[in-house]
């Protein structure tokens, strides 16, 4: 690096020690205990001004992280429209803000119309990805959710009728009759509702269920269950919030394996057995 290098680096605002731009990070929290947080997100923590979080969905151990002196906000207690204005004072007062939200943004944050918001004010918007809770239950539950012969496919929906309109064709029903894995979350205030619609979906009685409540949380609560007593599972345990279902022949099946990793299968790292692949071959035959 040349002198005049030196001399526009000592220049930049950054070496002035001017504060850094105004910024709002979105941070996936995760499904509750503070060490399921990624080093990207407890990073943006640290790093923020003012830190907003739901007391209502997020393990206060995430604060944690939050550095001395910055300002708490708990969206529970405030309107979207309050939170909104505190995007306004991140441009007026140039500040870094971490939006913090249980599991995974993607996921029914209502983190699309703050995008939109923050976009209309010039803000410069990050989102961290986080662990979601059906993730976490299948791995509380010590369960694979995409079983080879049985499920490949995972739907994550919730049930109608609730807060927010379900578009047609999405109701638990519907997607029940693809009789594949279901996570379905914030529907236990009406079970027997879900179990009437995944019984019309064509899910037999004898469906495992997997329930969890409060998963990764100190007081987190892991049941297993069928289909045929799902509803009253979940009235002995009186769980309302924060509850959430896996459904699905995957949840007890075993027996078959990955052809990902059988001797007969090939990639461009391996080369397969003739042997083994000439079985594998007459295996799908007969199917």
């Amino acid at each position: 690096m040349t002198a005049a290098d030196d001399a526009r680096t000592a220049d930049t605002p950054a070496a002035a020690g001017a504060p850094a731009a105004a910024k709002v990070t979105f941070v996936g929290a995760g499904p509750g205990a503070p060490d399921l947080l990624t080093f990207r997100a407890a990073q943006a923590i640290a790093e923020a001004d003012v830190v907003i979080w739901a007391a209502s969905l997020v393990h206060e151990d995430v604060l944690r992280h939050a550095r001395e002196g910055a300002e708490i906000v708990d969206s529970s207690l405030v309107p979207m429209e309050a939170v909104l204005d505190l995007y306004a004072r991140a441009v007026a007062e140039n500040l870094r803000v971490a939006r913090v939200h249980s599991g995974d943004p993607s996921l029914w944050g209502a983190v699309q119309e703050q995008l939109d918001h923050c976009t209309a004010l010039g803000l410069e918007t990050e989102i961290v990805p986080g662990v979601s809770s059906f993730s976490a239950v299948a791995a509380l539950a010590k369960r694979e959710l995409t079983i080879p012969e049985v499920a490949q496919s995972v739907v994550l929906t919730r049930l109608g009728g609730g807060k927010t309109p379900m578009p047609p064709g999405e109701e638990v029903r519907e997607f029940a009759r693809h009789g594949t894995t279901m996570a379905v979350f914030l529907s236990a205030a009406r079970s027997k509702q879900l179990a009437e619609e995944l019984r019309e979906g064509g899910y037999p009685e004898d469906t495992p269920v997997v329930i969890a409540y409060q998963a990764t949380w100190p007081d987190e609560l892991l049941l297993r269950c069928t289909l045929g007593t799902l509803e009253e599972t979940v009235k002995e345990h009186r769980l309302w919030k924060h509850t959430l279902f896996l459904v699905g022949p995957a949840l007890s099946a075993s027996g078959t394996r990955s052809h990902l990793y059988h001797p007969g299968h090939f990639h461009t790292f391996r080369r397969a057995d003739p042997g083994a692949r000439r079985r594998l071959r007459a295996e799908h035959a007969e199917h």
